[in-house]
């Protein structure tokens, strides 16, 4: 898949209300927010154990793979009910998180 197809596949999910799941070599079943994308990287918001707390960071499209996650449903209450949601599969460890 080129990154212009994966960037298609994300473009839909860049909503403050909805959550991807993403999965680095090292963690799995991450939630994220996709907060932009461009020809090159996808950026996301990842959830951590503190609180109202992102890590914030830029994955370069050739290192993901696009995939759906049937465990979860779209959250988003103004737009129809999906029994799924779009999995990012990064082929490299997550980055540390600085607090």
């Amino acid at each position: 898949m080129t990154n212009h197809e994966k960037r298609k596949q994300i473009i839909p999910w860049i909503d403050p209300e909805e959550r991807v799941t993403v999965h680095f070599l090292d963690e799995k079943n991450l939630n994220a927010e996709v907060t932009g994308t461009t020809e090159e990287l996808v950026d996301l918001a990842i959830e951590t154990k503190v609180p109202h707390m992102k890590q914030r960071i830029s994955i370069p499209l050739r290192l993901t793979e696009i995939s759906e996650d049937l465990g979860h449903y779209t959250r988003d209450p103004e737009r129809p009910l999906k029994h799924r949601r779009l999995m990012l599969i990064i082929n490299e460890n997550r980055p540390p998180i600085i607090y």
